[in-house]
Formats: C-alpha cells, sequence, structure tokens
C-alpha cells in the first residue's frame, strides 16, 4: 500500500487555515462539546490483563479440571489425608493470581509514568494532554520522534517528513505540505507543523496500535509454547495409563471399591505436573515486578525472556553511551571568516528550529540569537541527509542560505577542513560543519558547492554507567556493536574510552548484500555514519546469521531498527515512536538498568528449565508405573496421600525455591529437547527402580498389613531416587541450595520418626531387611542416573 493508498481510506478533508495563517485551536467551549458527543480519543489502553483475566487464566486450565475432578472422588471415598493434592493445587492458584495481580499493578503504574502526553494547542495555547483526551478537530502540534496517534490533515507544514513504513512499508520519509493527510502510527523524522485531528478513537487507521504495544502478553515465547508442547505430549500419555490403572484396579483386582478408587487417583495425580505452568507465570510475574522497581517497564512479558537470549546487543551512541546533552568546546572558522559573524550565524540557525536536537541545543547555549536575522526558509535535520540548513534575511538586508552537519558529507573528499575535522575526531570529539550554501534549500543537493566556513567542536558527556555496563555484556559472553550516525573515528574514539575494542567502519563503505554486511559486523565492532535503514539491514543481516539481537536507542532514527530487532529496547526520554514499538523502556533513562533485565530473564529461563525436569521426571515416573501396574496385574502401589508427600518434600517446595534463585547461565534455545532428554531417563529410572522394590516387597511381606509394608518400602526407594535427582538440579551447589535439599531429606526422616505422621500418611517401615533393600536399590539407580545424564550429555548436545 503507498501512502497516498493508505490515505485514501480516511474521512473527506476537514476544513484547514490556509497556508501561513496558525489556527489558535479549539476553544474550551468547543472541545467541552465533542467530549459530550463522545467525540473523544477513547481508545482503551491496557497495560496488563484484567483481574478477571488473571483468575480465569489461573483456575480454568486443563489440569486444574482434571485434578479438580478427582479431588472431589476423593474427598468422598477416602480420608482427608488422600486430598491434600487439593489443597495444594488451591493454594498453587491462589499464588498465581496474586503474583500475576502485583505484576499487573507494577506495569500499570509504569504505563502511565512513560505514556507520552502528545501537544494541543486550544485557545491559542499549546498544552500537553492524555492521548484519551484528544477531541475531533483538535489542533496537534508534531516535531521529530513524535508519533501520530490519531488520524488527520495538515494544517501547518515546516519541512515535516513523516516515516509511514511501520503502515505501508515505504522505506522513505514522506514530505507533508498543508491539506496532505497524515496517518496514526506514523512518526515524524524531520521538521514540524500541526495537523488538525479528522479521525480520533477506534476509527483512526492504527487505533490499536498503542495498546497493542503496551498490552500485557504471554504469548509467542519459546519456554511458553515449549510447555504447551511438553503439556501435549503429557496428555496423550496420561490417557491410556490412565484407563489401563481403572480397569486394573477396578475389574482385574477385586479389591474394596473405596481403595480401589483411592489407588487409582493416586496414580493419576502425579501424571500430571500441575505445578510447572503456575512456576512459570510466578518467574515472569515476580520478573515484572523486580524490574519495575528498577523503573524498567516490561511492555511484553516474552521480551524478559528474549533479551535472556540475545547474543549481540546493538547500541545507539547518543543517549546510550552518551548523555543526551553536549557541550560546545570550541569554534574554528574556514576561510578568512569573521568568529562574530559565525556565532551570529550559528544563532540564527539555532533559532530557526523550533525542535532543536542535542547538537544545535548545544550550539543555541553557546551562541545566542543576535535577533537581527529572519529566517526566510528552513530544512530540518534527518538523519539520512546528516545535516539542516536555513536561509536567512540578515540584519542589513542581504540575503544568505547555510548549511549545518556532518563534515565528511558536506565536504568533497580530499577537502583540506577533512584532515583537521579527522583528527578531532580521534579525540572522540564531535565536530559539525558550517557552511556557505551556493544553491537554495529545495534544489535536489543543495549541498553540492557549499563553501566551508567554520567547524563547531563538541564534546559529548559520556554515561558514567557506560563503561561498567559494556564490561558486563564482555563477561556474559554478549557482543557489543555500537552502531551511530556519527563520524565513525569519533564514535570509535568513544568507545574506546569506555572500553570497548575493536575496528571502526564507515557504514558507507560496507556491502550492501546482507552476508557481506553480516560478515563485516562480525569483524567490526563500532559503525558510523549509519542511516536508519542501514540499521534496520543490520539487524536483518545479524538475525540471518543465527544471532539474537537486542537493540537500544532513543531517537527517531532507531524506530526502524528497534522494530526488526529480537528485542527493541528504549529509554524512556526517547521519542514517542521508539517508545511506542520497544518491548523494553528503561524508565529512568539509565543504560546501566540493561544488566538487570539480561539478568532476570536468565533467572526466569535457566530455572524453569530446572524446574521443569523436576516436574516432568514425576510425570514419566507415574505413567511408567501404571504401565508397569497394568501389566503385572498388581494393586498400585501409592496412595495418594504418599505421592502428596513425595512431590511436595522432592518437587514442590524446591522448586517454588530453585524457581527464583539467581542465574546467570545464558538461555539456551530448544526447551523441550534440552527437558526431554533429562526427563524421560531420570523418570524411567525412577519408575523402573521403584517397581522392582515394589514387587520384591510383595515377595518378602506376607499377612494382613503386607500391603502397607509394601507401600512403605516402594515409597522409600521413590523418595531416595527423586532426591538425587533433585540434588543434580540443584548443582551446582551453594550453601542455601545444599540447606535446602538436605531439610527436604531431615522432613522425610521426621515423618518416618513421628508415630502420628506414620499413621497420618500411612508410612511405616517394617523389619530391617526390605527397609535396606529399599536404599540398596535406590542407590544403585542413583549411580545409573548419574552415569546416564553424563552420557546424554556426550550423546545428545544441546
Amino acid at each position: 500500500m503507498t501512502h497516498t493508498d493508505a490515505g485514501a481510506e480516511l474521512d473527506p478533508v476537514h476544513p484547514v487555515s490556509p497556508p501561513g495563517a496558525p489556527s489558535a485551536g479549539l476553544t474550551g467551549a468547543q472541545v467541552a462539546e465533542r467530549v459530550a458527543r463522545g467525540q473523544v480519543n477513547d481508545v482503551p489502553v491496557r497495560s496488563s490483563r484484567s483481574l478477571g483475566e488473571i483468575v480465569r487464566a489461573n483456575v480454568f486450565t486443563r489440569f486444574n479440571a482434571i485434578i479438580g475432578a478427582l479431588w472431589l472422588i476423593m474427598l468422598f471415598v477416602a480420608p482427608i489425608q488422600d486430598s491434600l493434592f487439593g489443597f495444594v493445587i488451591l493454594a498453587n492458584t491462589g499464588i498465581g493470581i496474586v503474583q500475576e495481580w502485583r505484576a499487573k499493578q507494577t506495569l500499570d503504574s509504569l504505563a502511565v509514568i512513560g505514556e507520552a502526553r502528545p501537544t494541543v494547542r486550544r485557545d491559542g495555547t499549546a498544552v500537553e494532554v492524555a492521548t484519551n483526551e484528544i477531541v475531533l478537530d483538535d489542533l496537534m502540534e508534531i516535531g521529530p520522534g513524535d508519533k501520530i496517534v490519531v488520524d488527520g490533515v495538515c494544517a501547518e507544514t515546516d519541512g515535516l517528513e513523516i516515516d509511514e513504513s511501520l503502515l505501508t512499508g515505504e522505506a522513505d520519509p514522506v514530505v507533508k505540505h498543508p491539506g496532505d493527510r497524515v496517518m496514526s502510527g506514523s512518526f515524524v523524522v524531520a521538521g514540524g507543523g500541526a495537523f488538525t485531528a479528522t479521525k480520533v478513537g477506534r476509527e483512526a487507521y492504527a487505533a490499536q496500535l498503542a495498546e497493542e504495544a503496551s498490552r500485557f502478553t504471554l504469548v509467542h515465547s519459546e519456554l511458553r509454547s515449549g510447555i504447551s508442547t511438553i503439556l501435549k505430549y503429557v496428555t496423550w500419555m496420561m490417557i491410556p495409563a490412565a484407563i489401563g490403572l481403572v480397569v486394573t484396579q477396578l475389574v482385574v483386582k477385586n479389591n474394596d471399591l473405596k481403595d480401589a478408587v483411592a489407588r487409582t487417583v493416586g496414580g493419576i495425580v502425579p501424571m500430571v505436573p500441575e505445578g510447572l505452568v503456575l512456576l512459570t507465570s510466578v518467574a515472569f510475574a515476580i520478573g515484572v515486578i523486580r524490574l519495575g522497581r528498577k523503573q524498567c517497564l516490561v511492555q511484553e512479558l516474552p521480551a524478559i525472556e528474549g533479551l535472556a537470549r540475545v547474543d549481540t546487543v546493538c547500541l545507539d551512541k547518543t543517549g546510550t553511551l552518551t548523555e543526551g546533552g553536549m557541550d560546545v568546546t570550541e569554534l574554528r572558522t574556514l576561510d578568512g571568516y569573521d568568529e562574530t559573524y559565525v556565532r551570529k550565524v550559528l544563532g540564527a540557525l539555532g533559532e530557526s528550529d523550533p525542535r532543536p536536537n542535542a547538537s544545535l541545543q548545544a550550539i543555541i547555549d553557546a551562541c545566542p540569537d543576535s535577533e537581527e536575522w529572519r529566517c526566510i526558509e528552513s530544512l530540518p535535520f534527518s538523519s539520512a541527509r546528516k545535516y539542516s540548513g536555513a536561509a536567512f534575511s540578515e540584519g542589513d538586508g542581504e540575503a544568505s542560505t547555510w548549511l549545518l552537519g556532518a563534515p565528511d558529507v558536506l565536504l568533497a573528499p580530499g577537502d583540506p577542513a577533512l584532515v583537521e575535522t579527522e583528527r578531532l575526531n580521534e579525540q572522540g570529539l564531535r565536530i559539525l560543519l558550517l557552511a556557505r550554501a551556493t544553491r537554495d534549500l529545495d534544489d535536489p543537493e543543495p549541498a553540492r558547492g557549499a563553501r566551508p566556513t567554520a567547524l563547531v567542536v563538541l564534546e559529548q558527556r559520556l554515561r558514567p554507567d557506560a563503561a561498567d555496563t559494556l564490561r558486563y555484556f564482555a563477561e556474559q559472553k554478549v557482543r557489543a556493536k555500537v552502531i551511530s550516525g556519527d563520524n565513525a573515528v569519533s564514535v570509535g574514539a568513544v568507545a574506546a574510552k569506555l572500553g570497548l575494542s575493536g575496528s571502526a567502519v564507515d557504514a558507507r563503505r560496507m556491502p550492501a548484500d546482507p552476508q557481506g554486511m553480516a560478515r563485516a559486523l562480525d569483524e567490526g565492532t563500532v559503525f558510523g555514519r549509519v542511516t536508519p535503514q542501514q540499521k534496520r539491514d543490520m539487524v536483518g543481516a545479524l538475525q540471518s546469521h543465527g544471532h539474537t539481537v537486542a537493540m537500544t536507542g532513543d531517537g527517531v532514527n532507531d524506530v526502524l531498527a528497534l522494530k526488526d530487532a529480537d528485542i527493541g529496547v528504549s529509554m524512556g526520554s526517547g521519542s514517542e515512536a521508539t517508545r511506542a514499538v520497544a518491548q523494553i523502556v528503561l524508565l529512568n533513562n539509565s543504560f546501566s538498568t540493561l544488566p538487570s533485565v539480561v539478568a532476570e530473564g536468565r533467572r526466569v529461563i535457566g530455572n524453569i528449565t530446572r524446574v521443569a525436569t523436576l516436574f516432568l521426571v514425576k510425570t514419566v515416573y507415574s505413567v511408567l508405573l501404571a504401565v508397569l501396574v497394568v501389566c503385572w496385574q498388581v494393586e498400585y502401589p501409592f496412595l495418594p496421600r504418599h505421592l502428596t508427600l513425595l512431590s511436595t518434600l522432592t518437587i514442590g517446595i524446591p522448586a517454588f525455591f530453585l524457581a527464583l534463585a539467581p542465574n546467570k547461565e545464558r538461555a539456551r534455545p530448544h526447551f523441550v529437547r534440552m527437558v526431554m532428554r533429562y526427563s524421560i531417563p531420570g523418570g524411567v529410572l525412577a519408575g523402573a527402580a521403584t517397581f522392582v522394590t515394589y514387587l520384591i516387597a510383595r515377595h518378602y511381606y506376607t499377612g494382613p498389613g503386607a500391603l502397607d509394608a509394601e507401600t512403605s518400602a516402594a515409597t522409600l526407594t521413590l523418595f531416595l531416587i527423586s532426591m538425587w535427582v533433585l540434588a543434580i538440579i540443584a548443582r551446582p551447589y551453594t550453601w542455601w541450595r545444599v540447606a535446602l535439599v538436605a531439610s527436604m531429606g531431615v522432613a522425610f526422616v521426621f515423618v518416618l520418626a513421628v508415630p502420628a505422621l506414620q499413621h497420618f500418611f500411612a508410612l511405616k517401615l517394617v523389619g530391617v531387611a526390605m527397609p535396606w533393600t529399599a536404599v540398596a536399590v535406590a542407590v544403585v539407580a542413583a549411580a545409573a542416573l548419574e552415569l546416564l545424564w553424563k552420557w546424554v550429555d556426550r550423546r545428545f548436545p544441546v
């Protein structure tokens, strides 16, 4: 779709003021009248799910339905201790709802802080309003970096260029004139102006963009899709195993009905990895809360996970490595120009731009406007051109045209001034060239033939935390690439001051094809004179080589690259457009927050991978035990209370602590494969060893209490093997991990030692020979598990 096609979908043009006649905008009475008629931009912007949605998502799950039905059955046919698993599910679901509700409140409060406030002109005064306070026919003032939030028609323009690529796919900015249409979702790349709102609320062309950009979402996550895949496999395994178990316990074995039902339920319940989904939600929610405390707004939850997988981070220099402000340290006149005259030119140029960037603001501070010069025409700065310009009527009536921008763009190759520029760039200084143009500003090439007049030397303020942050990325084996529109040598010098080594490359000499560009990006570290489109191409080239790319930025020239990167990170003070497309917004503008986000993502993914193995080992051994019981036509060895105890001590409590523990390992792909390669052998060994103990005990014990004794021996074996799985998963050991594993073992011994607990859980070891046999079987299985997992690591590397 071209911009003309897209614009054709708008309403007929509303009357606008004639060019050159600025409008005062709506009056207070007109605004009130439109509000009363409902002509307000009332698109609901949600930063999170509602409380009702949170409750439904945590309560109404497939596995909660299965567990709930089994729990109701157990409440009628068995003692309360066989129904404990149901109370555990209630507690887990409650925890999930509370944590996600806390995360919602955190997101909502941060979204309000980071919310854009467009400028409207009312009663002749420019005021900032909330997006949902805009009314039909409001006059909206716009400048570089502003996102168009409602559809409209240009009323005033001053070199206004709008990028509509996010809507139409057109890469080139579109120059707008009074009467031209503008679309919500596009953004200003150069110049300024005002437009009249013609469509607001849900009628606007891209009304859902703001809502979608800041919605609390749990989709497009490898972790979540992997868990869904695992749960699908589990369901397939559960159904035939559960049917076989029901038939065996109710038909083949002519037992007491209630005991048969209890043992059937005892076989089905542990097949369900019910806590896995819950722990994933809790881990993500706590991640949002932790980052929220550091003024980091996570607009999409999977961004936490995505940043943990990042192996390359592309940094924009300005606003990321350097602070926004600059200082003019020197003014070097060229070609015999008088410094006083040059300062007048610079002051007039500063006055000609209503929204100066950081460089021009530094010039305004150093060279105040003399008020004698009048601006006739202006050419706003754009990242694609790398310069701005203005035509003036000087105090004595003479007319002149001036350009201010990058020396290596404005000057011809070999110009003597470039030598001096290069020398200053090597010191990390930023250099702008003031040149007198010989052509009009509306000429296709206004810089051709321009005469150099002066070099403006600017010093950039380095962020005090940038060096530490770059060091962190180096330690974590995340490659940093500095991509900037500034001179490559200057950017390289700034990077070197921050301890980032590597060659500096001029992007104008980089290969245009993706493969050649990717090779150049692999070899270089610092890239200068990069156009906005090149930034986007660089991100794509890195992704084509299998890299997971994060892009940071705050300027309008970063928007396209931020949108295409795997993870876009915007500064809170950045342009409205960058904040809208980024998944993560650093509201405190601190680059040093990024390591916290990376660490949080790694903690979530690494720990969920650990605990998923714990949960699925239980699922595998439960299914295997059910199959073996069906094949041997024997009573199921466990009651629900036994497996509730085992699950709580070897999975439930440890998993909660392990899921929230620090973890600095970079997340690896193929979540399902990683988890299953450990879960299947671990579960098979645990199930087989437990059943072997059970069969030995059936031959050893006779008499009325034989089944209870057999169950106790089998429970001991299963507990010891499960503890060994936990001990392996908890590595590498720290004092608290050792204490965690040891305390679970002590708790089980306590249950076996206290008569009341023995009776409650129906666990009593009878004799000496069989309990020690159970221990011996567990020891052999544990040793086999160590060898098997090491073999799996070698045979099936991730």
